[in-house]
């Protein structure tokens, strides 16, 4: 048996209030670079699925580019650490220096490639360093800077140029190469979020948290012009994007809004569109990046959704790139036969993906109170959550699945730490809590049984008659259900540490748990005996386990992030790994059908992969 990853259902940028997040491309390939998290995401335009994933910082990395040549990539971290490595070959690392002793807010390619300029915080030294990309020696020296440079620019024709800006209001004009303080501009009264040459070199923007984008020659930083203030943004500017024929420009704002200025001759420019895009209400609705790449105008929400709209037809409908920005801790297959996969991040984000298609909405719950999820299980029709206080929360799913009904709430009295539903009747729901067990059904207690020990999981069969419940202490309990009573059968010992996580097979003829020391165990549940053992191969705490619909495979993923696919029939040493599946660990793990099993992780990434035998 071997696997191939088929699908990656990627994460969006990492956002922060207040601040711009610089995105970058390449116009050859039409990709685009953004940074979630330790990890580099490059991603094609016209094919959303098609994601490749650079992981190699230690630290969270806060902007990338590609090279003029489109071959390396120079990616930066908040430890001001820079790395150079190749967009082929596994991305072989060609450099790696340390830039700035802080964090690295912009980089930028000289156009011949060979030098790269880099900004950010100094902590008290420079703010700015521009060295050469193979050596690391430097190219001149930028002083001018009293407070953190948000962003610098590379004039793309000789004679070069660079120009920077930040948080001391001040654009610096810089001559060389070696580069050397030419002037400063005062012209903005607020912090200076970004600043860029247009393609042709003749002019650069500058764009401000004080509303304004300004014109500028690029020869002499002589201002020439400004952005009208009619029909002009109400928030502060957080980035801008010059079209490849160097007479419009892109910008983003807080106020929610992207416009598009044709730019005149004299180096003025006047709103020609407003682009509005999709509206959920709230402040994640801030624009924070945008990108202008061939006929793809590309903007960024504080939320993370990214909006596509086509430069030559502006009228038209964005596609919208959505997906997780946090930790992705659970999943669920619903309605087999389309494949729709649910996955939830602990903030509380619910999205719904279709296997070969990708992102199909975000489940919005109504009027449910406490936004993050902790435990989520979810049956055709109807989602059951848990946040961090002691509510469980039941959400009719409506029209297909794709929206949400009312919610409705029942307190348990304690905080739940794991969720069964009986699938054939899922209004009856099995809670595991500190002390023991509570019986649901509907949003009615039916029973809550302090059990004397530690639980830490639990599940239930499809017809709700038995149920088994682990401890803390490594031991699983199993139960008959009768009514409201809980009638202990047996417990059953081998595993060696708390439990993690348990699941019945689909033809119920059997179960499978897992341990937070690393080992998941098979039983026969007629027998009661160990079905399959030495199923010992991860390297940290099992999180999560699953079983294929035909129950002849079970898929177990981990905090040392892999997943491994063990066949029932064949010895555990026979098993897939799936080394890497989701950096920072595995929490969640699926089956769409007898071929395919989905990973969720720390990563905010959904991956889709695909078994053969």
């Amino acid at each position: 048996m071997s696997t191939n990853l088929v699908e990656t259902y990627a994460c969006v940028p990492s956002t922060e209030r207040g601040r711009g997040i610089l995105i970058s491309g390449d116009a050859k390939s039409n990709r685009i670079l953004y940074c979630n998290g330790r990890s580099v995401f490059l991603r094609y335009l016209d094919r959303p699925l098609e994601v490749s994933v650079y992981n190699e910082h230690a630290y969270q990395v806060t902007v990338a580019r590609f090279s003029p040549n489109g071959e390396w990539i120079a990616s930066a971290d908040v430890s001001g650490i820079m790395r150079i490595w190749g967009t082929h070959n596994d991305f072989v690392l060609k450099n790696e220096f340390r830039v700035l002793s802080g964090r690295i807010d912009d980089l930028q390619w000289s156009p011949d490639g060979m030098r790269i300029v880099a900004s950010g915080d100094g902590k008290g030294k420079s703010f700015v360093r521009a060295f050469m990309w193979d050596s690391g020696s430097n190219v001149g020296d930028f002083d001018g800077h009293s407070r953190r440079v948000l962003s610098c620019a590379f004039k793309p024709t000789r004679p070069f140029r660079i120009v920077t800006c930040g948080e001391d209001f001040l654009v610096n004009f810089y001559e060389g190469p070696p580069f050397k303080f030419k002037l400063s501009l005062r012209t903005h009264s607020n912090f200076v979020n970004c600043v860029r040459f247009s393609p042709d070199g003749s002019k650069f923007i500058s764009v401000s948290s004080d509303k304004k984008g300004l014109l500028y020659d690029a020869k002499t930083a002589e201002k020439i012009g400004e952005l009208s203030s009619e029909n002009a943004h109400t928030g502060s500017i957080y980035a801008v994007s010059w079209s490849p024929d160097s007479k419009e420009v892109l910008t983003v704002s807080a106020d929610k809004s992207a416009k598009v200025w044709a730019i005149s001759e004299d180096g003025n420019g006047v709103v020609k569109k407003t682009l509005t895009c999709p509206i959920t209400g709230g402040v994640e609705d801030m624009l924070v990046g945008c990108l202008w790449q061939n006929d793809y105008l590309v903007t960024v929400s504080l939320g993370g959704t990214i909006s596509l709209f086509s430069a030559s037809n502006l009228d038209k409908d964005p596609v919208t790139l959505c997906g997780h920005l946090k930790n992705v801790n659970s999943l669920a297959v619903v309605n087999t036969n389309q494949k729709v996969i649910l996955s939830c991040s602990y903030d509380g984000l619910i999205f719904r993906w279709i296997q070969g298609i990708g992102f199909s909405g975000r489940l919005e719950r109504k009027n449910v109170n406490n936004a993050q999820i902790k435990c989520f299980a979810a049956v055709e029709g109807e989602i059951v959550s848990s946040g961090y206080d002691n509510k469980i929360w039941r959400v009719p799913l409506l029209g297909g699945g794709d929206q949400c009904g009312d919610g409705d709430s029942v307190d348990i009295g304690s905080q739940p730490k794991d969720i069964s539903l009986a699938l054939d009747s899922p209004e009856l729901a099995l809670v595991a809590i500190e002390t023991g067990v509570v019986l649901l059904c509907g949003t009615k207690v039916v029973s809550t049984t302090n059990l004397g020990f530690t639980v830490t999981a639990c599940t239930i069969t499809p017809d709700g008659s038995e149920a088994i419940v682990g401890g803390q202490d490594g031991k699983l309990h199993l139960y008959s259900v009768n009514g409201d009573t809980l009638e202990e059968l047996t417990v059953l010992e081998k595993h060696r540490g708390p439990i993690t996580v348990i699941r019945y097979s689909p033809d119920v003829s059997m179960f499978a748990s897992g341990d937070s020391n690393r080992e998941a165990v098979v039983w026969d549940r007629a027998t009661r005996e160990v079905k399959l053992k030495n199923m010992l191969f991860h390297t940290a705490r099992i999180n999560c386990l699953a079983w294929s619909p035909d129950s002849s495979m079970v898929a177990t993923g981990s905090l040392d992030t892999s997943v491994i696919i063990y066949e029932i029939s064949k010895p555990a040493s026979s098993r897939i790994t799936i080394k890497g599946a989701n950096l920072g660990g595995v929490y969640g793990v699926a089956f769409t059908d007898d071929q395919c099993v989905v990973s969720s992780g720390e990563d905010a990434c959904v991956r889709v992969w695909r078994i053969t035998k």
